[in-house]
């Protein structure tokens, strides 16, 4: 399910021949999203010798299936920041913000990006949820955001019952920006090798990045190699090591996008719903004309038995209030949200510079990662930023998202139960477009049918044991506990497993 960003655009993976020639750099970047890509750019123009590694292909995973928002006003976010955390921490957190905002579009003006200057509402749909649009506008005064402004009403053909207005935020085509990092990147020197699979990091400085050519099996030695760098940084949704704890520090969220034609005007400005269920529009500029991208229907990872049914709540409301609508796309991003509501971004364990790791961005990343690449790139430089307190992957204002987090790993462990239970309960053979997990617990098969192929893997996922749940959405395998994903075939989709289900 290619998104309206992603659609027609090359998949290139890089030949072995390519790869062995590469053997040290100075800083070693997984994954070549927004993070990973403009970190990568920042140190290669200081003159690092950079190598981005990428296991599937540029944009693969959440920037390219952002709705390509670019806002510091970010929802109800700067609401939940302001309730854990006091003023000083909430105002670093918008100014990293506002910066990573800047600079990304400083960098559109200068290399011939679109975009659309806009103004973003974070508004209630009902009564019930001006309160928390009232917190926001506090929080948006508490920050210093001295052009929020309170608006009752919008010209807009949808409930809107009050919300917050911020102007001059943006919105973009995520994956003509990676295009144009990409081959900046290119042009200082940096190195970009895709259908390369990071395994493991070991030693300390140098350290020791382990690859493998993702489309090779797993103990395939000729597909493997080593490169040797002083520093790593982890710029994948959530960090595919386990030092740290990161995937017990955050939960994995799983949303939805629709994109529609729409005969008439389209609600030029961009606009998200605080009160459930999620609402999130904007219109996007295409060849043939402008199209409405609606978003929402979020869940946890691998805990929605039928994500569809949410999804075509949300086609049908998209339908109701935009008279004539046509579907023309759909696809699904993953974000990663932070029990203290703050990103991390720095050393994956205390002090341990040598590997750096930046997570977190809860459905923001593309103020959040470019602002997390500035803090890391300075960080790796001899710099600093000051608001990047607000930032640390290690800080004691994670002591204020301890309740969350146990509350969240409780459910893993639940999770973790009922994933082995569940199939002693019989159940039949899946039907077309559905998946099921079958047989004893010694011996459990995930069984799905897609297109009519019929197709049988382990049901055990390779990060921490969990058994897979079928999305019959996105038509995937996912793991409930830590949201690592996996293709019905059992190719491994994204983290923080670092290897597919086995046959």
């Amino acid at each position: 399910m290619p998104s309206l960003w992603t659609e027609g655009r090359g998949r290139a993976a890089t030949s072995a021949a390519g790869a062995g020639d590469v053997r040290t750099a100075d800083v070693v970047v997984v994954g070549a999203g927004l993070t990973g890509l403009t970190t990568a750019l920042l140190l290669a123009r200081a003159g690092k010798k950079v190598v981005v590694l990428e296991a599937r292909h540029v944009g693969a995973c959440a920037t390219g299936n952002t709705t390509g928002k670019v806002s510091v006003l970010q929802g109800s976010k700067l609401a939940r920041v302001a309730g854990k955390h006091g003023t000083d921490v909430l105002r670093a957190y918008v100014t990293g913000n506002a910066e990573g905002r800047d600079w990304l579009l400083r960098y559109c003006d200068e290399h011939g990006v679109s975009f659309q200057r806009e103004d973003d509402h974070a508004y209630a749909q009902s009564s019930k949820g001006v309160g928390t649009a009232r917190d926001i506008f506090d929080a948006c005064r508490q920050a210093g955001l001295a052009d929020a402004m309170w608006v009752d009403d919008a010209d807009v053909p949808f409930p809107f019952r009050g919300g917050v207005r911020l102007p001059d935020q943006a919105q973009l085509d995520p994956m003509a920006v990676l295009t144009s990092l990409t081959a900046d990147l290119d042009r200082h020197g940096g190195t970009l090798l895709q259908g390369m699979r990071v395994t493991s990091v070991s030693g300390t400085g140098p350290v020791d990045v382990h690859v493998r050519m993702a489309a090779a099996p797993d103990d395939d030695r000729e597909a493997q190699l080593v490169i040797s760098a002083q520093q790593c940084v982890l710029a994948t949704g959530t960090p595919i090591l386990d030092r740290g704890m990161f995937f017990a520090r955050l939960e994995a969220q799983r949303s939805y996008c629709l994109a529609f034609d729409v005969p008439g005007q389209i609600t030029r400005s961009m606009y998200i719903a605080v009160d459930s269920p999620t609402r999130s529009l904007r219109y996007a500029p295409s060849d043939s004309g402008d199209k409405l991208i609606v978003g929402g229907a979020g869940h946890s990872v691998g805990r929605s038995s039928r994500p569809s049914k949410d999804i075509g709540e949300l086609a049908d409301w998209a339908r109701a209030h935009f008279p004539g609508a046509v579907q023309t796309h759909f696809w699904s991003a993953q974000d990663y949200h932070p029990a203290a509501e703050l990103p991390f971004v720095g050393p994956i364990l205390p002090k341990m510079e040598n590997i750096l790791v930046a997570t977190g961005f809860d459905k923001w990343g593309m103020t959040n990662g470019v602002a997390a690449a500035l803090a890391l790139s300075a960080r790796i430089l001899g710099g600093r930023m000051d608001w990047a307190q607000a930032f640390a992957s290690w800080s004691t204002h994670e002591l204020t998202g301890v309740p969350t987090a146990v509350e969240a790993n409780a459910k893993v462990g639940f999770h973790m139960a009922r994933g082995w239970a569940k199939p002693l309960v019989p159940s039949g053979a899946p039907d077309d477009g559905d998946g099921a997990v079958r047989a004893v617990p010694w011996h459990l098969r995930a069984e799905s049918v897609v297109d009519g192929a019929r197709r049988e893997v382990s049901p055990i996922c390779p990060h921490l044991g969990g058994i897979v749940e079928w999305n019959e959405a996105d038509q995937a395998w996912e793991c409930p506990l830590h949201g690592s994903r996996f293709a019905p075939d059992g190719d491994l989709l994204e983290g923080p497993a670092t290897r597919g289900l086995s046959a």
